[in-house]
């Protein structure tokens, strides 16, 4: 039994909490810059490299790359031969405050009544599975409530079919617009039941932009739900063009007989996420 420290997994996510806002990842910036190449569109190409001039700008001045700094949403894989000398949901915590203290990054977690706002971006939001193995993967994202705002979820029937989630995944981004400031990364998560569906969505934005799913049929879905968000002239920021989304990821689980549980998570430009393993 390996044993990790508490104070180790808040040093973690300090820093996961600072650098996922600093720093935007390699694969988003590697697909922005191909899909501007590719854009015809004069506005939604000079967009886009003007998002691409934002992430230089944080990453060299050490700025957020947005205003919105984010709720803090925390996967764990937790090794079951690991095992951590206090409480790993309070150390989780403790780095998020830390990191949003350190880092000057806004505290946008309120209660949702009062509105009153906590002052430190916590609780975050803690999502922990079981694995086999001695180490503990922790991967935080920072979600801004302008994408998270335009999602949604639809329970629909079995036989609406692949053509039900292409319709449903298509309205949602169009409804979208440009309010949650394109191009977008959209997660998709397929099955389960209702609670399952919103957290494979929001688990597929922690794939890698420019990655390929590993089930053939899945990887063409992903393809041409893509395609198809891409001819809805929304663009960069609204300015129009081919580029309104830049991936599409879907994961899935086994569901019900009569059920087909579809959520679509959508991630402005700006697809913050760091992760780390100890």
């Amino acid at each position: 039994m390996r044993t990790i420290s508490s104070s180790k997994i808040s040093k973690a996510v300090e820093k996961l909490a600072m650098d996922c806002n600093y720093y935007l990842p390699h694969d988003v910036v590697k697909t922005l810059k191909s899909f501007a190449l590719k854009e015809k569109n004069k506005k939604a190409k000079n967009a886009l490299y003007k998002i691409i001039e934002n992430h230089k700008i944080a990453k060299n001045g050490v700025y957020p790359l947005c205003q919105d700094t984010g709720i803090c949403v925390v996967f764990v894989e937790f090794g079951t031969s690991a095992r951590v000398d206090g409480d790993i949901y309070k150390a989780i915590n403790e780095g998020v405050k830390s990191g949003y203290k350190k880092g000057y990054l806004r505290k946008s977690t309120a209660d949702p009544l009062s509105r009153v706002n906590t002052g430190t971006n916590t609780p975050a939001i803690i999502h922990l599975e079981l694995k086999p193995g001695e180490k503990i993967k922790i991967s935080l994202m920072a979600k801004g409530a302008g994408a998270e705002n335009k999602s949604k979820i639809k329970m629909l029937n079995p036989s609406d079919g692949e053509e039900g989630i292409m319709d449903f995944a298509l309205r949602t981004v169009e409804k979208a617009g440009a309010s949650a400031c394109p191009p977008y990364v959209i997660g998709i998560g397929i099955g389960g039941n209702l609670e399952t569906a919103p957290l494979l969505a929001k688990k597929a934005l922690l794939r890698p932009v420019d990655d390929t799913n590993k089930n053939k049929k899945t990887a063409k879905l992903e393809k041409q739900i893509l395609a198809e968000i891409n001819t809805l002239g929304t663009g960069p920021m609204g300015f129009g063009g081919t580029t309104t989304a830049i991936g599409v990821k879907i994961e899935t689980a086994p569901c019900h007989i009569a059920s087909l549980p579809v959520a679509v998570n959508i991630q402005c430009h700006s697809a913050r996420h760091k992760t780390i393993t100890l």
